[in-house]
């Protein structure tokens, strides 16, 4: 019986996921926690697996983006679960042969874990009046915000998010950002706000700026989440167009 609930619970979680993955936009992030004595080495690596794509052309696509505690992130977008079943490097391994298995290996020496998760964009959640885009030119610098919250308080957390957007909306604020749900594969909830700039000082200033745009009260709307959230992490770092992959 114990077996048949566990079986019973594994496929209402995988018909779950499926069916939020034909509902919203997926992208699945390959995550590598490099090693701070190894960026040098994964880069060379991680430059040279993006050439050899180039030349082997498989069949897929990803942007990758770096963070400011030494986490490479390739992110794929995809359309349902049945992507996660492709094989998009299976010819080009087979023509690299014993490179491909070298290439890997000297990966593997970058970093003592790496994980593959699922995340989804919250269209109704993101401020974007201009259009959705996860990269903007001249843009490439992000700051990303974790906000992790307990299943119990997901609607508050997601009622509070609304709240935010509506602020900005009716503030007509010019700081845009796009919000993640997290997925399959994750081990805990979280929102991810993520939001482009320039570069560190064109962050701080629109940040600044936004201040006096949202107004004083502006802490009212975001204790609307922050009251529900169990912790927020904050990271900064930057897209990587040269480590970034798009077949022909």
């Amino acid at each position: 019986m114990k077996t048949f609930k566990s079986i019973f619970l594994l496929a209402f979680i995988l018909c779950f996921a499926f069916n939020l993955l034909q509902a919203q936009k997926a992208y699945q992030i390959h995550q590598d926690n490099v090693k701070p004595s190894m960026i040098k080495e994964y880069e060379k690596v991680a430059k040279a697996f993006n050439d050899a794509c180039k030349l082997h052309n498989p069949q897929t696509n990803w942007a990758t983006a770096t963070t400011s505690d030494m986490k490479y992130m390739y992110i794929t977008p995809i359309e349902n679960m049945a992507d996660l079943d492709k094989r998009p490097f299976a010819d080009m391994a087979n023509k690299m042969g014993d490179k491909w298995g070298e290439m890997f290996t000297n990966f593997d020496k970058c970093y003592d874990s790496h994980r593959t998760y699922i995340i989804h964009l919250a269209e109704d959640l993101t401020y974007m009046p201009e259009g959705i885009s996860m990269t903007q030119d001249g843009e490439n610098y992000r700051d990303w915000f974790y906000i992790y919250f307990t299943p119990q308080n997901a609607a508050k957390v997601r009622e509070g998010m609304k709240a935010i957007k509506d602020l900005y909306v009716a503030k007509n604020s010019k700081v845009y950002y796009r919000i993640y749900r997290n997925g399959f594969g994750t081990s805990e909830d979280f929102y991810l706000v993520a939001a482009s700039s320039k570069d560190e000082i064109d962050s701080a200033t629109k940040s600044k700026t936004n201040k006096d745009v949202l107004g004083p009260d502006r802490w009212d709307t975001f204790s609307k989440v922050m009251n529900y959230a169990s912790r927020v992490e904050e990271y900064s770092g930057e897209m990587r167009p040269d480590l970034s992959y798009s077949s022909k």
